[in-house]
């Protein structure tokens, strides 16, 4: 992870602790790691990383909903296994809704064993048809007594098939719209929760489709009111939106590192690559773009952390800058290293394969300007 002094101002003593831990915990037990060679085996690798995790405690900051621990937790996991990082991904967004809707059952039936590594979680919104676009959720949730009936499809769904349940936001009013969108935690061996398919990514990602089919909950397994749902969830995403940003900026250091080893061991026409103003200039911005976006992260985190409602301008810019940001450092450190950087074997090539879903997921960066610019034009419109 890179030096934390970069961003202390929005750190904490035990926050910089945390930082040195989790960075000497990932050199030891994750960079040696191989990648997995395919889906299969990313599966297999995810559910290890859950009980790795887990059991090192590094979920905790989930349960404590510490948001500047989270982004530096992911920060440090994202440099080292892309991987790692998506599995504390998914255990934060399939959690923070329970937490946030404050159902005390739903936390004592899954919160201990999600941070302790025995369950994982998924988060279960995206479908055919509704993406950026969530309130046009199709799949619905029809009241049957004590009980509701989910039916319909998810899909894009991080840790289909592996998850032990699923958070899922289902329509139980169609003419409300978002207003009518409910949330329900369902356990992955409820009749009539079905595994369709696995999605298969060119980086190593657990992702597939899932089924309801006349799937029955309890009415206690909603989360909150009915209808409160998509506020429900867009909370969530308002508070893990940094988390993303972090992951982005752990990417960017990582090849940053990378770039930076190889530009000074490497010597091209008598001298080292290091001392070409091209190279330098590529340097140069990689750094400052890496700064510039963990400094709009960690003010983002910081400001939630001490007491903010909503951080959805924060948050916003922070995702944005901080994705398309790690989109371009990585970028570049593949052209210093040259071939080297395109081998499957290289960590440069991993990240240039994982960095790229992170523009898309939780909110592409077209709907978080979207979001900085409604903010900035009801501030406006407020002056």
């Amino acid at each position: 992870m890179p030096d934390p002094s970069v961003v202390a101002a929005f750190l904490t003593e035990s926050h910089v602790a945390l930082a040195g831990r989790i960075t000497a915990y990932a050199a030891r037990e994750l960079v040696p790691l191989p990648e997995p060679a395919d889906d299969a085996a990313a599966r297999v690798q995810a559910r290890d990383f859950v009980a790795r995790l887990g059991g090192a405690g590094w979920f905790a900051s989930i349960g404590e909903l510490d948001l500047r621990a989270a982004c530096l937790v992911r920060e440090t996991l994202a440099g080292a296994s892309p991987l790692a990082d998506a599995v504390f991904a998914l255990q934060a967004l399939g959690t923070v809704p329970i937490l946030l809707a404050g159902d005390p059952r739903l936390k004592e039936r899954w919160l201990p064993s999600v941070l302790a590594g025995r369950a994982m979680a998924s988060f279960a919104m995206t479908e055919p048809e509704a993406g950026s676009d969530a309130a046009a959720i199709a799949t619905t949730a029809r009241r049957d007594g004590t009980d509701y009936v989910l039916t319909g499809t998810k899909t894009l769904i991080s840790n289909a098939g592996l998850a032990d349940f699923y958070t899922v936001f289902a329509s139980t009013d169609r003419d409300q719209g978002n207003k009518g969108i409910s949330a329900f935690v369902v356990a992955a061996d409820t009749p009539g929760v079905k595994f369709v398919r696995p999605l298969v990514l060119s980086a190593p990602h657990p992702l597939g489709e899932i089924a309801f089919e006349d799937c029955r909950v309890p009415a206690s397994s909603r989360l909150g009111a009915e209808g409160a749902g998509f506020k429900l969830g867009l909370a969530t995403l308002d508070r893990l939106r940094a988390t993303v940003a972090a992951a982005a900026c752990g990417m960017g250091a990582r090849a940053l590192e990378e770039a930076l080893g190889h530009a000074t061991r490497r010597r091209q026409f008598g001298r080292a690559l290091a001392e070409f103003q091209l190279v330098q200039e590529k340097l140069a911005r990689m750094a400052t773009d890496l700064t510039a976006a963990r400094l709009l992260t960690y003010r983002a985190a910081w400001e939630k952390d001490r007491g903010a409602e909503r951080v959805t301008l924060e948050a916003a810019m922070a995702k944005a800058f901080a994705t398309e940001a790690a989109q371009r450092i990585v970028d570049d450190a593949v052209q210093i290293l040259g071939g080297r950087g395109v081998l499957a074997s290289h960590p440069v090539d991993r990240l240039y394969r994982a960095v790229r879903a992170l523009r898309i997921y939780e909110g592409t960066t077209e709907i978080q300007h979207l979001i900085v610019a409604g903010q900035l034009l009801k501030q406006a419109e407020g002056a």
